[in-house]
């Protein structure tokens, strides 16, 4: 494992957790979201997860050219909480914000999201996005809700990846569940235990790329990994493992539904 130097810490200071592995295709686009942020206090800590393209080569050549961008190279493939873990362990900004190597932010979503967390004192906050093809087509709009606590986000997960940011005042340093997937959900749930709740922006501040064979496409082995989240790191009952998951089971399903209701109104 290799890394450049650190990056002067600041109250001001936002680190970009960015897993990355054969990310090629995309991380580029990714990469030049967070350089064209009107907010300028950032680090973006990608972690390369072993990549056997030029995913390393691309990413080396922003570094050399941008020393607010910092590599770290795995040798050995661990996936995404690994990943991101590493970064977040490195991060030395107040505010932690997530951005996968295929999503996009919008230039004024850093600004936006730390303007409104100084704003309200909310020390955990996200926002909706819009949902995107591979080849980055439009599929429609992801609209959050204003607030959600931890008994309502066990129901149903409203917090996109791209769009949380938490204060490290507030939390400390906080890792994500060592957990093949749905670790993301793990770490929203872990910090609304240790506050009252997470405040969303209705503005639209960054583009979620779908992709056919991501690890979230799977829905019968995420749904195994929501139960065993439920069970193993939350720590709930099966009685309100059960109850949580058949909220989040029907959830899904409404929410595949409108986005199939939607892109047919526009065919």
């Amino acid at each position: 494992m290799r890394h450049t130097a650190n990056v002067t810490a600041g109250d001001e200071l936002v680190s970009v957790i960015m897993p990355a592995h054969n990310s090629a295709r995309f991380i580029a686009e990714t990469v030049e979201s967070v350089i064209a942020q009107t907010y300028p206090h950032w680090e973006l800590l990608i972690v390369d997860d072993n990549s056997s393209d030029i995913t390393v080569a691309i990413i080396s050549d922003y570094a050399a050219r941008d020393p607010r961008i910092r590599l770290t190279e795995l040798t050995a493939k661990g996936g995404p909480a690994v990943a991101r873990n590493t970064a977040i362990a490195q991060a030395a900004g107040r505010y932690v914000a997530f951005l996968d190597s295929d999503d996009i932010w919008l230039p004024h979503k850093l600004a936006e999201q730390i303007a409104f967390m100084k704003r309200t004192q909310s020390p955990f906050t996200y926002a909706s996005y819009e949902r995107i093809s591979e080849e980055g087509d439009p599929l429609g709009v992801v609209t959050v809700p204003h607030r959600v606590d931890f008994r309502r986000l066990l129901r149903r997960n409203v917090i996109g990846c791209l769009t949380a940011v938490y204060d490290r005042h507030h939390f400390g340093t906080t890792l994500m569940p060592m957990i093949r997937k749905g670790q993301d959900y793990g770490l929203w749930l872990q910090l609304l235990r240790r506050t009252e709740e997470a405040r969303g922006l209705p503005d639209v501040l960054g583009r979620y790329r779908v992709q056919t064979r991501s690890i979230s496409s799977n829905k019968l082995d995420s749904a195994v990994w929501v139960w065993r989240l439920y069970r193993e790191v939350i720590g709930l009952s099966v009685p309100d493992a059960a109850y949580c998951f058949t909220h989040y089971a029907a959830s899904g399903v409404g929410f595949r539904l409108a986005q199939s209701l939607r892109r047919a109104g526009r065919a």
